[in-house]
């Protein structure tokens, strides 16, 4: 069987190539390909077990990605390898044997794995286009059936991703389901940051309005003399980048109507900017105000894509305020905003997350991200697909998992008195040694740190940040998680007008938006509603329209 798919994939790639095949639900219109026999759950053969072990001992193939880590272990064969190994031996009498693909070549090796028929029973890819491909050409195995047929089999898998990660790929028209989404565990996105050892300085409280947000910025541009001595005039009360959908977004978000019904909030959501919310454009008018008066940094614009100035402005000490994700003056280290800042300015230079952008309903929105992460599927080669997921059920048991992500005691972690784990590097060459963060690599269902209580689980991230104190973690976690909203989940199928058009509107988006904040006061108006039309005409009406029908046809 494995050798004919082989050939048929193949031959199929260079059809589908050549007919510009590749995009996320390309080929909707198309009929499902009739299943095999080993795609039909009616037919499966495994299903002779025992107390939950297979009679005869059945063998499966896992992607493991390969990071090329210096002083690290084969990921194929390892501590953890062995862990997960001897558990599915014991627990479900299934061989595991680990495929090796590399990271940052991932998309690439899966595409030829598949194409040749040889890919791992259980894949793992941040790409659903590249499945999606696979799969309108039959290299897929439609997991719905099975899922629905060994429920009662897979509990933890079932706890852990709940219906919404479990389901979220599903066709609406035709039923399929070609991958599972792993949880993402903490999906927060953005903070808003203050220097702490200013508002001590002259006497403010944090924010909790946008009044006193821009009285803060009014009072951090008025006092600059005070605060920075002889670098007053390099004050910036207030920074954003070019990229001010994402670095205003909190902001924005107070502007947003709070009762926005699903319906509105799918048909305008596809730009995660947020940008077609009601209520946007005055976000950036408040934007274009604080421009005006220099309590922005003026020279924002300027400044690009990967460029290092503002985050050496912030570590400098020049900064007041910004918006940016929710962890980021504390990352990275000795070379981390946080660290520089202290070393060049004094122990008491701090930024603090605050939570000042209360919306009409007094809820400080903050949208965060979707609880999805990396696509877990099975290529239609895979003939123990309940083996396989067993192995998912396995490796989403919380006390395996738990061991996965923390390791051994006095190895790679050490229990604090009040319970919290604190993660510790193992010596290079250790055989306990992780190759990837909390070894993500092998609990392929789930990203981010899960110790089963919520308030040990903050406590021992905050122990990650090595020279940061962890109150700064601790606040900047519940500050972003606070009041946190996620778009809809809608299953609609495939939306033609959005194909393709991703990076040109964002460049659109990022560019008259910077136009309207530098803009003058007078002329504010008619910068924004001529880009906003140009948005529009370039294919946002387009989307626009195409979901509303979409969401029309399958939810009303």
């Amino acid at each position: 069987m494995k050798k004919y798919l082989s050939i048929l994939l193949a031959l199929s790639m260079i059809i589908a190539l050549a007919a510009g095949c590749g995009t996320r639900n390309a080929g909707n219109d198309t009929a499902s390909p009739s299943p095999s026999a080993s795609q039909d759950p009616g037919n499966d053969s495994n299903a002779e077990i025992v107390d939950g072990k297979f009679v005869k001992t059945r063998k499966i193939t896992v992607e493991v990605y390969d990071r090329g880590n210096d002083g690290g272990t084969p990921p194929e064969d390892n501590f953890y390898t062995d862990f997960i190994k001897e558990g599915m031996l014991r627990d479900h009498n299934v061989e595991v044997e680990f495929v090796p693909v590399g990271r940052w070549t991932e998309v690439d090796e899966i595409n030829n794995l598949l194409a040749a028929g040889t890919a791992p029973d259980i894949c793992v890819t941040y790409s659903y286009p590249t499945i999606q491909t696979y799969a309108n050409m039959g290299g897929v195995l439609d997991l719905a059936p099975y899922l629905e047929k060994y429920k009662d089999m897979l509990p933890n898998l079932w706890d852990l991703l709940k219906e919404e990660n479990i389901y979220y790929d599903l066709d609406p028209e035709k039923g399929t389901l070609w991958a599972l989404e792993a949880r993402l565990f903490h999906n927060m996105r953005i903070n808003t940051f203050v220097r702490e050892d200013w508002l001590k300085k002259l006497g403010l409280s944090e924010p909790t309005s946008i009044e006193e947000f821009e009285n803060m910025l009014i009072a951090f541009r008025d006092n600059a003399k005070l605060l920075l001595g002889k670098d007053a005039n390099k004050m910036i009360p207030f920074s954003i980048s070019f990229d001010v959908g994402w670095r205003a977004n909190n902001l924005f978000a107070a502007f947003f109507p709070d009762n926005m019904s699903e319906r509105e909030m799918y048909i305008n959501g596809f730009d995660d900017r947020h940008l077609l919310f009601p209520g946007y454009k005055e976000g950036v008018r408040l934007l274009n105000k604080w421009y005006n008066e220099r309590l922005i940094w003026q020279d924002f614009p300027l400044y690009g894509k990967g460029d290092t100035t503002e985050d050496n402005l912030m570590k400098a000490g020049y900064v007041g305020a910004f918006i940016h994700n929710w962890d980021y003056p504390y990352r990275n280290g000795d070379e981390g905003i946080h660290a520089n800042l202290q070393k060049l300015v004094g122990p008491d230079a701090a930024y603090i997350a605050v939570d000042p952008f209360k919306n009409e309903a007094g809820k400080y929105v903050k949208f965060v991200g979707s609880t999805v992460d990396r696509k877990i599927f099975f290529p239609a080669t895979n003939d123990e697909p309940l083996a396989s997921l067993l192995y998912l059920d396995w490796i989403s048991k919380f006390e395996n998992r738990k061991f996965l992500q923390i390791g051994e005691e006095g190895v790679t972690h050490e229990v604090q008195p009040d319970g919290s784990i604190k993660l510790i590097a193992a010596p290079s060459g250790d055989p306990k040694i992780m190759n990837s963060p909390n070894n993500i690599d092998y609990t392929i269902t789930i990203n981010g740190l899960d110790l089963g209580d919520p308030d040990l689980t903050i406590k021992s991230l905050a122990y990650g940040y090595g020279g940061v104190d962890k109150r700064f973690i601790e606040k900047a976690f519940a500050t972003a998680k606070n009041d946190g909203k996620t778009t809809p989940t809608v299953h609609v199928g495939e939306i033609k007008a959005e194909e393709g058009m991703g990076p040109v509107l964002s460049e659109k988006r990022d560019t008259f938006l910077i136009q309207s904040i530098v803009a003058s006061p007078d002329k504010f108006d008619e910068v924004f509603d001529a880009g906003m039309q140009d948005y529009l005409n370039s294919g946002g009406q387009a989307i626009i329209d195409e979901r509303a029908a979409a969401y029309d046809k399958y939810y009303k």
